[in-house]
């Protein structure tokens, strides 16, 4: 009999991004439904969307909706498994038709009744072997992408900033900024100012969109920047790519990113120097100040003040504040220069350690295949993992520790100190702060100092390191 039907389209991954797939089928369903001389009440469509992931598809949902209403009395699809590829959906789709008395009719499958047991029976049976389907190729794509990284080849994916889209071959427009701001990180400077220095050259994304302090930390972190392979979290191989950052230096900074103390700096810090760096004088815990904003006694001038994070019971005018500060480290570089750089680790040889690390890790897979043949034991398969595992990480701190980058370098035996300076980033300028002194501000009395100034200097304390 004539029937008013909903055609319902699906497909898991719509690569071009061009819908030709539902597309298809909606163009066979339509086919079907003539055919079967039933007319085409709605079409509800899920492009690139898959019924096993269990996130929500929001044409079927429409399709339960308008069935429940009773705005379509049949379901045309291009095969079940579009419907459905998970048995709880599949339960709630039956309790729906079967309740209307709702047929669905597939291209490639036939009709369905699921008013009737056998075609009940049917549905499941198609479900669970769709269920299946889908389990089995996840768990052979793992295998796979495992065997791939293993071997150290590229497992596909979107363009890596850095490399071309093979993944194999490095891009030399973009491959240098990964390797400066990795080092620019390493001296103190922030994810945030990297990120605007980024935006204000006109670099942009592997996919043409501006940085951000998080997408420029997911590019420093990846274990491809050093030409390794990770897989789920863990580096297991050397990579076919090559290396476009040290991996002593890669490490040094994975590291320093993975400390959580690290902290977002607020606007405020993109400008003043001692916001979360100088202390309190009144507190006695390492509390810091921050900035606030304060009206002068004519009530018409306004300035950028520090103050405690606890309370106002401290106020410098953070300009003034700033000036005496920055004169003092710049004389203090002067004078020293580059008698003020530590030497990093001594005696540390990173390509060896970078063998070694490798080696262990091979020791891994080995023990792994080893287990798998049966020749060792769980238990020695346990201890052996923890013994070359707890190596491993020794190997790859020696090396982070050997190249940890001191804010100095490149500041104090630079030629013109100054102008060096100036093209400092405000993160950097405070990491040569903290790594020179220890900045406190102190109570001090209100009015005008002898010689008709307010700053006072006496105030501001200055613990060398």
């Amino acid at each position: 009999m004539p029937r008013s039907a909903i055609i319902y389209c699906r497909i898991s991954r719509d690569r071009v991004g061009a819908g030709l797939g539902v597309e298809r089928q909606e163009a066979d369903c339509r086919e079907l439904a003539g055919r079967l001389g039933w007319t085409v009440a709605a079409v509800h469509i899920d492009n690139d969307i898959s019924a096993y992931s269990g996130k929500p598809r929001p044409g079927y949902r429409a399709l339960l909706a308008d069935l429940e209403a009773g705005r379509a009395d049949a379901v045309l699809a291009w095969h079940t498994d579009r419907l459905h590829r998970s048995p709880a959906e599949l339960e709630q789709y039956i309790a729906v038709c079967d309740l209307r008395g709702v047929p669905t009719h597939c291209v490639k499958a036939g009709p369905l009744d699921l008013a009737i047991p056998s075609g009940r029976l049917v549905a499941r049976q198609l479900g669970a072997v769709a269920r299946y389907e889908v389990e089995h190729m996840i768990e052979r794509q793992k295998a796979a992408k495992l065997q791939a990284a293993q071997a150290g080849k590229f497992r596909g994916g979107r363009r890596a900033f850095g490399y071309e889209r093979d993944g194999i071959t490095v891009r030399p427009s973009e491959a240098p900024h990964v390797l400066d701001a990795t080092r620019r990180v390493l001296h103190g400077e922030s994810l945030g100012s990297v990120a605007r220095g980024w935006n204000e050259q006109g670099v942009r994304s592997s996919t043409g969109a501006d940085w951000t302090s998080m997408s420029v930390h997911d590019v420093l972190v990846r274990a491809r920047n050093a030409g390794l392979v990770e897989h789920e979290g863990e580096v297991i191989a050397k990579a076919v790519w090559p290396a476009i950052v040290p991996e002593d230096v890669w490490r040094a900074v994975r590291v320093l990113l993975s400390d959580p103390s690290r902290r977002n700096p607020r606007s405020a810090d993109r400008r003043w120097l001692g916001s979360g760096l100088y202390l309190c004088g009144r507190c006695d815990d390492g509390t810091t100040m921050r900035t606030a904003t304060a009206v002068g006694g004519n009530r018409n001038r306004h300035r950028v003040v520090y103050r405690c994070k606890k309370g106002p019971h401290i106020g410098r005018v953070a300009e003034k504040v700033d000036q005496f500060v920055t004169a003092l480290v710049l004389e203090r570089l002067r004078s020293e220069g580059g008698t003020l750089l530590v030497p990093a680790t001594s005696g540390v040889d990173t390509a060896a350690l970078s063998t070694e690390a490798t080696a262990l890790r091979l020791r891994l897979e080995e023990l792994a295949s080893l287990f798998a043949a049966g020749v060792v034991t769980g238990a020695q398969l346990a201890e052996g993992t923890a013994k070359i595992r707890q190596r491993l990480t020794e190997v790859e701190d020696t090396m982070a520790a050997a190249v940890a980058g001191s804010p100095l370098e490149g500041v104090a035996d630079a030629d013109d100190i100054e102008a060096v300076w100036a093209g400092l980033s405000v993160s950097r300028r405070k990491a040569v702060i903290d790594c020179l002194m220890t900045v406190t501000l102190l109570p001090a009395p209100r009015g005008r100092r002898p010689g008709g100034h307010y700053f006072d200097p006496t105030s501001i304390r200055i613990d060398w390191r």
